[in-house]
């Protein structure tokens, strides 16, 4: 956050004229001091602008350093650690960890442990500045979001990215409507998110190099990064038989049960099974991918056999079921426990706190980031990774009441 910095900085003497009313209090051996206001606006602009989470220290420091680097007030060999500490008032580790994420990028490249030369990615190794764009679920939120977010990190590695016209979901996720698109689109490269198996398919055996951001990926050779949903998914499943659910169902949108269930939907059922519990369509529901078909399979699921838990693949639909329910009389954990699949930042204000997935997205979205870098190097990078996940137990989870 932006209080974690020390309260004066020092700033690289760039070309730019200084524009801030009173902020810059002189100069010390080709470097301009300014008032923490001043540093606000110049070093951090986008950060405050931009930032969907709270950064470290030294993840500010990389958003100033990559800045510096991109308008030209760093070059050739970048000044070392000890040097950059002192200059900027801030500890050593931190500088390192803030100069290894900019290696992770490729804006820098190691040249030793002491030094590092500087690699400008918009004028990089083979000085391609690539078009991605960005084939998102739904149409993202004007002023929020990772996959802002992710457009952001790309234009700071020098590559120009953008939104494509339509959604995933405005397509239909039909793969002759994507592929329209795509022809229709001048683009290097695309980051694909949430795509079915049918769409990520298609797109591996295409000339444009594609990255599956999340989505059924596993199968599909194409560069890809998620979070590792299973494990953490298990986990929740587990603790639910702990506390003697038996009547487990997963509502998930479509293009996890089309072609048969996912590997996620598959290792919860495998685990319901193996504790002796029947499964079958009850547990993974077929219904419309629209509000009026989701409320309604929630009232068909309570006209014959009620669940005692419900796992929700979003935040909207757990919003959504919550609030069905609670129109019913039905609260959670009282009559069902309640499960969200995917973080969301609006669960930290929630009472009963709120049982769901936890991961981190950055790691994920500088993955994306390296591989636009690789493309951009002539690099075929279809290695995919997973990061960490966990479930977060919450109050929305209780014991059966028979």
């Amino acid at each position: 956050m932006v209080s974690e910095l020390p309260s004066t900085v020092r700033a690289w003497k760039t070309r730019r004229a200084c524009t801030c009313s009173g902020g810059c209090v002189g100069t010390d051996g080709g470097f301009q001091q300014f008032s923490f206001s001043t540093t606000v606006t110049i070093f951090i602009s986008d950060l405050l602008v931009k930032a969907f989470h709270p950064l470290s220290t030294s993840e500010q420091l990389a958003v100033h350093l990559r800045g510096e680097v991109l308008l030209g007030g760093l070059g050739g060999l970048m000044p070392g650690v000890n040097q950059l500490a002192a200059t900027l008032g801030v500890s050593p580790m931190t500088v390192i960890a803030a100069v290894k994420q900019l290696e992770r990028e490729g804006m820098l490249q190691g040249q030793g442990p002491r030094r590092r030369r500087i690699v400008v990615p918009a004028s990089g190794v083979t000085g391609r500045r690539l078009r991605v764009a960005i084939l998102d679920y739904e149409p993202p939120v004007p002023s929020a979001g990772y996959m802002l977010e992710l457009q952001h990190l790309l234009e700071d590695a020098g590559h120009a990215a953008f939104f494509a016209g339509k959604s995933l979901q405005d397509l239909g996720m039909d793969v002759r409507r994507v592929a329209r698109l795509v022809t229709r689109t001048g683009a290097d490269a695309w980051v694909v998110c949430a795509g079915s198996s049918e769409v990520l398919e298609w797109f591996a055996v295409q000339p444009v190099p594609a990255f599956a951001l999340f989505g059924r990926r596993q199968s599909v050779p194409l560069a890809g990064a998620g979070p590792d949903h299973q494990s953490a998914n298990l986990a929740a499943v587990r603790r639910l038989l702990e506390l003697g659910h038996r009547r487990i169902v997963m509502l998930v949108r479509r293009e996890r049960r089309t072609g048969g269930s996912g590997n996620i939907e598959r290792a919860i059922l495998d685990e319901m099974a193996a504790h002796g519990i029947g499964t079958g369509p009850y547990n993974l529901p077929e219904w419309d991918n629209s509000s009026e078909g989701f409320h309604r399979v929630l009232d068909q699921l309570y006209r014959v056999t009620p669940p005692s838990a419900l796992i929700l693949d979003e935040a909207y639909p757990f919003a959504a079921a919550q609030q069905h329910l609670a129109q019913r009389g039905i609260l959670a954990p009282q009559h069902v426990s309640l499960i969200c699949a995917s973080p969301d930042p609006t669960f930290a204000w929630c009472q009963p706190t709120v049982a769901h997935i936890r991961y981190d997205l950055r790691p994920v979205l500088r993955r994306v980031v390296r591989w636009a870098n690789n493309v951009a190097c002539g690099k075929d990078d279809r290695r995919q990774s997973f990061t960490k996940a966990e479930f977060v137990d919450g109050g929305t989870v209780g014991a059966v009441r028979e």
